[in-house]
């Protein structure tokens, strides 16, 4: 299972990577294994503020749908429309091809209330 060290990471699962006031959000590697194959993407907050922890979409696995919860306060600028018909680059790739959104960053303070990546392991290792 793979942990980036540039990103930081949500106990829900999210991984954000910041670059300057725009992050892109997706699900853990640890996430998609856990949902198991992972058939539709649905966003319908493109172009809304929401405040961090709000639901911003939800994926649909085989067996289960699980709400994502954006990890900082922001607006949803764009959602990757690959997943539309793709939506297993979430499984194959979930920190590359399989992104979910890009946010704006209103307050970097937010950041600061995530984990790193070597905090998200022993979260999931709990």
């Amino acid at each position: 299972m793979k942990f980036p060290e540039n990103l930081k990471y949500s106990k829900d699962h999210e991984w954000i990577l910041v670059d300057g006031d725009t992050a892109t959000v997706g699900i853990t590697d640890f996430a998609q294994s856990e949902l198991g194959e992972i058939i539709f993407v649905d966003v319908e907050s493109e172009g809304e503020t929401l405040d961090k922890g709000e639901v911003f979409g939800s994926v649909e696995a085989v067996k289960t749908v699980s709400d994502l919860n954006i990890p900082v306060t922001g607006e949803v600028l764009e959602f990757n429309e690959k997943l539309e018909d793709e939506p297993e680059l979430v499984n194959n790739d979930p920190y590359g091809d399989g992104w979910i959104i890009k946010v704006s960053v209103e307050d970097a303070a937010d950041l600061d209330d995530l984990l790193d990546a070597a905090g998200y392991k022993e979260f999931i290792e709990k």
